[in-house]
């Protein structure tokens, strides 16, 4: 009896000592406007690319070349934007040699 109310509360305990999920899963947001203002004061980061993840949501990401900070912002036509992802050591890939060939124009003659 005493190994079960043992083993139970040492359950309960490492429960109580994770983090709560809605932690987990918060999301910082802000009028578009305020959060890109931010990414462009605060971080140095400019516009590297967005599209359309649906008709009512468009996915931005932003990054400093100067920094190597990135951020992922999902905006929504109310204008409210979230953070949803961000990090550091942000590189631009170099063109693969397959898409350098494509855009080679062909040789005269």
């Amino acid at each position: 009896m005493f190994k079960r109310i043992f083993t139970s509360a040492m359950i309960l305990g490492a429960a109580a000592m994770a983090p709560p999920a809605i932690a987990q899963t918060q999301l910082s947001c802000a009028d578009r406007d305020e959060m890109t203002e931010t990414l462009s004061r605060k971080y140095s980061e400019s516009l590297t690319g967005a599209g359309l993840q649906s008709s009512k949501q468009l996915v931005e990401l932003w990054s400093s070349a100067e920094t190597g900070t990135f951020s992922i912002i999902i905006t929504r036509p109310n204008g409210m934007s979230c953070l949803v992802a961000s990090g550091k050591y942000w590189q631009l890939s170099p063109p693969s040699s397959a898409d350098a060939a494509d855009d080679a124009e062909p040789a005269s003659g």
